[in-house]
């Protein structure tokens, strides 16, 4: 049965600069690490129950390992022993010290500048689900009526802040944003309207749509269910195709649970796509990695 661990931190403090949420490129373990891949059957290999201790974001991701762990898990032959985290940083600080089998929150971009800068020895795999970014506005029924000169809430992670300013300019907000760009870099030339940027934690942005010196707000959507918004609202949505975000199962390279190759192909499974397909029908969150 599934266990349900009390978040280890819900400060808002503690969501510090970097932004979850996995790759649309299937991952290829190295076969002499031993960790699981993705090519791997989703059953125990020793036909005994094997508890896999994995932590999530609790929107969409703590849902989708409860529908795992009540309806395909025990016939696999495991048990998840599920922690919600309310911040983008602690669940790989978890997963480092050991606290974790795995952890399920976040994209491989997010993944790989952890790496970078924290010398994670983390492996992951394919992508799962894509949770579109989209821009909202309580003023404004269309991205072209932000004036010059307009305040975006932004987030204020590296990746996912690029990945905002790349909405931004599918809006028509910005113009030639490269994957190098940030608010602090943007030219002229990147800005025509002079919009002027608020920068804050992913978690915090959402809260911003409606305040009134704010003309629009780029939300990831997992905070956008969280506050019970719909991405049918929004002003602008990301594009799904070509989209390098979805999100990924993670693991130490030095793994030896077993059962985390077992979740890791039953996240990929039918039974998964479906219940994301029938949970958010209006496209909040999408199944699969984008091609």
């Amino acid at each position: 049965m599934r266990k349900i661990i009390p978040t280890i931190a819900a400060s808002l403090a503690a969501a510090l600069a970097l932004t979850a949420c996995g790759s649309s490129t299937p991952s290829t373990t190295p076969s002499d690490t031993g960790a699981p891949t993705t090519s791997e059957s989703a059953e125990a290999p020793t036909g005994e129950v094997t508890v896999v201790k994995v932590g999530a974001s609790p929107v969409p991701h703590q849902q989708i390992l409860e529908y795992i762990d009540e309806n395909l898990a025990a016939d696999a032959g495991i048990d998840l022993e599920i922690t919600p985290f309310d911040d983008y940083v602690l669940p790989n600080e978890a997963l480092a010290d050991g606290t974790l089998d795995a952890n399920y929150f976040q994209h491989l971009p997010y993944l790989e500048e952890e790496i970078a800068t924290k010398g994670y020895a983390f492996e992951h795999g394919a992508g799962v689900h894509i949770e579109p970014l989209s821009l909202f506005s309580s003023k404004h029924a269309e991205p072209a009526a932000v004036p010059d000169g307009g305040l975006i809430a932004i987030t204020n992670d590296v990746t996912n802040q690029n990945r905002a300013l790349k909405l931004l300019e599918k809006a028509g907000l910005l113009a030639n944003i490269d994957d190098a760009a940030s608010v602090l870099s943007l030219t002229d030339e990147q800005n025509p309207k002079g919009l002027q940027f608020e920068e804050t934690n992913p978690e915090i942005v959402v809260t911003l749509i409606d305040d009134p010196k704010v003309d629009a707000a780029v939300v990831n959507s997992n905070f956008i269910l969280t506050a019970g918004l719909n991405t049918e609202d929004a002003i602008d949505v990301e594009a799904v195709e070509g989209n390098p975000y979805a999100n990924i199962l993670a693991w130490r390279t030095d793994n030896t649970n077993e059962g985390v190759a077992v979740l890791e192909g039953l996240l990929h499974s039918p039974e998964v796509a479906e219940f994301i397909r029938t949970t958010w029908p209006s496209g909040n969150v999408l199944p699969g990695a984008a091609s």
